[in-house]
């Protein structure tokens, strides 16, 4: 972070008939906290949408795309007659929580016979879907499975009756929330707020969860908790010692065994500085400013492993560990600042006798495609010294606590050398560190729209580190959003307005940016700071010193579906003819991977919606949310079958 100072919707056609605007069914309420409300569904994505997703027809036609282009509209058709009236989606990688497809076809009043599968690999395919002796006559289906390390899905026409024409509209595969990814937030300033209390419902006689924020957050669904760790802790302007060193190792230590008692994962961010580190500054630590470069790299070495080992003997073992913070520009900057030309913190340039006498691990970007030999070899050499010492950490943490993670931390700046940029990081940094006997596990992005751009931005940058670098976890390691300020208008980058529900929004689609990483190698995403920067609590008038959750917060634990409904249902029938709904549509439950009937009530139709050919909408309520029924109402043709699914 720059500066840390204190639907999805079913497409379809215009309707011929609307509801009645009554509704005579209680539909849920939506997910709340004591504060506010925001109405948060799980996550559910469709893959076949993403741009790395593909379609190829098994006639070789080259209109398959159109079956995955989002349009109802437009539709793919096979070229000829043949036995290859076949559509393949590749994903682009491997996904474990896929759990619906759901196909749409161009023609209306007809009875589509097709087979849908799944596979990792394209070889061995496993059934999904057998509709190959249907009778029913609608436009699509909803079908439910589960199946890990889906790849592809493919649908394979199987014939039917005389005016049944191969083709797809729409196949849309959706996948939701792992339960391994996952979901906290960096805490550190628990540290500073001590004296605070934090209740789930503090005005009630029974306040929920509380006092501690620990105890709101693992209330509230946040599994993991990350600690910064400033080396000596200063104020950021004067340089000099803060009275009380907060966010420093000693203090840290007690915040990490808060952590663990009540079982969450713990992460140590080391920013190697003693004020803040990110893009902008990194300045060294005072104890280390006057060192030559080898003791600097022992010293790195030596303070990870020795605070490392602190951690483990208290029993507190961290889940992960970070060798810096944002470190896309090196860290512990030195002499080399003269290159760089920063000016941040105010202490690192009016002491630079000190802090700039020797070199450090600041990389010289100015020089990156320079063709003058000397230049290249300042870049060069720049890149030595950093990877040097990211390697001292790497190492330091293998041999301390051989069982936590260790994670590099990064950004993509949204300009256009952006991502670029990024990329040639990565290619030399884990070049150079595996030239030095090191490796990381995991590689991390800080996420801030007005920074980093848009959400589809956000969706590329994890989508090409991934393919790029498949050995890797990929983590969102910041991200937050504000649910106030600017007229409500939203934050530049992103679509979501400064709302309480805006900002539900906003951090669930970081979720779901980074569960739809391909091959699951997305495994986590931190906001940062919910009870201080941009923040998902806000203080209790009535009661001093007592905050409790904006409805936003419950992102953690409502993102995760338990339930995913076939909550669309296609059926078709005659002009004059009221249509025949089902009395129950089907419900995968995600816990034991069971699929079962639940019961829906229908709203009724207006008086004449079937009486001329046309589509109509349905609207339902089952116990585990609401089921449209789209309905096509076609002439009378005579001999096909009508009839709901």
């Amino acid at each position: 972070m720059r500066s840390k100072r204190p639907a999805r919707a079913v497409a379809g056609t215009t309707t011929l008939a609307t509801m009645v605007a009554a509704t005579l069914l209680m539909v849920p309420a939506p997910a709340r906290a004591t504060f506010g409300h925001a109405d948060i569904k799980p996550i559910e994505s469709n893959i076949a949408a993403k741009p790395w997703a593909s379609a190829t027809a098994g006639d070789g036609s080259a209109n398959a795309g159109l079956a995955i282009d989002g349009d109802p509209t437009t539709s793919w058709h096979p070229g000829g007659t043949g036995a290859r009236q076949r559509l393949t989606v590749d994903l682009g990688g491997t996904y474990d929580n896929l759990r619906k497809v759901t196909v749409t076809f161009p023609d209306r009043g007809v009875a589509h016979r097709y087979v849908v599968e799944a596979s990792s690999e394209g070889r061995r395919w496993k059934t999904i879907a057998d509709r190959s002796h249907n009778r029913a006559v609608s436009r699509g289906e909803v079908h439910l499975f589960t199946r890990p390390e889906t790849r592809f899905v493919r649908l394979t026409f199987t014939g039917g009756p005389g005016r049944a024409r191969a083709g797809v509209s729409e196949l849309q595969v959706f996948n939701y929330l792992r339960d391994d990814l996952v979901l906290g937030a960096d805490l550190s300033w628990m540290d500073d707020f001590q004296d605070r209390q934090y209740w789930v419902d503090p005005l009630a006689e029974d306040r929920g969860a509380g006092p501690h924020l620990l105890d709101v957050a693992k209330d509230r669904g946040m599994e993991y908790a990350r600690l910064r760790i400033f080396n000596e802790p200063r104020s950021e302007s004067t340089g000099r010692p803060t009275p009380v060193p907060r966010q420093g190792p000693e203090r840290s230590l007690t915040s990490a065994r808060w952590i663990k008692q009540r079982g969450m994962g713990l992460g140590i961010d080391f920013h190697y500085a003693d004020s803040w580190a990110d893009p902008s500054k990194q300045p060294k630590p005072r104890a280390w400013a006057e060192r030559d470069f080898a003791d600097l790299s022992r010293a790195v070495y030596d303070y990870t492993a020795d605070y490392l080992d602190r951690l483990v003997k208290q029993g507190t073992t961290p889940e992960k560990v970070a060798v810096g913070n944002e470190v896309i520009n090196g860290f512990m900057y030195g002499s080399e600042a003269a290159h760089i030309g920063t000016t941040d913190p105010p202490y690192f340039v009016d002491e630079a006798d000190v802090y700039q006498s020797k070199p450090g691990g600041g990389l010289l970007w100015k020089y990156w495609k320079s063709t003058d030999p000397a230049e290249r070899r300042l870049y060069d050499e720049s890149w030595d010294r950093f990877t040097t010492l990211a390697a001292a950490g790497i190492e330091a943490v293998r041999d301390a606590s051989p069982t936590s993670k260790v994670e590099i931390h990064v950004i993509v700046d949204k300009d256009a050398d952006g991502l670029a940029k990024t990329m040639e990081f990565w290619d030399q940094f884990l070049t150079r560190v595996k030239a030095k006997g090191q490796d990381p596990d995991v590689l991390a992005l800080s996420y801030y729209p007005e920074w980093h751009g848009t959400p589809e931005a956000l969706d590329h940058n994890l989508h090409t580190m991934t393919i790029a670098y498949p050995g890797y976890e990929i983590d969102v390691a910041e991200t937050a959003y504000p649910a106030s300020g600017g007229d409500g208008s939203p934050v530049p980058g992103s679509p979501y307005p400064r709302t309480m529900q805006g900002q539900a929004d906003a951090v669930q689609r970081v979720f779901q940016a980074a569960n739809d990483v391909v091959n699951n190698r997305g495994s986590a995403v931190l906001v940062w700071e919910p009870a201080g920067y941009q923040p998902m609590f806000r203080a209790v008038p009535q009661k001093a010193g007592t905050w409790e959750p904006h409805a936003s917060i419950n992102v953690f634990n409502a993102s995760r579906a338990k339930h995913i409904l076939q909550d669309t249902v296609y059926t078709a029938t005659t002009v004059g003819t009221a249509p025949k709904l089902p009395s129950a549509v089907r419900v995968l439950t995600t816990a034991d991977d069971t699929i079962t009937g639940v019961p829906v009530r229908w709203q009724p139709l207006p008086p004449g919606a079937a009486d001329e050919p046309g589509e109509v909408t349905a609207t339902g309520m089952t116990g585990k949310g609401p089921v449209t029924a789209v309905i096509d109402v076609v002439p009378r043709r005579g001999d096909h079958d009508v009839a709901a699914s």
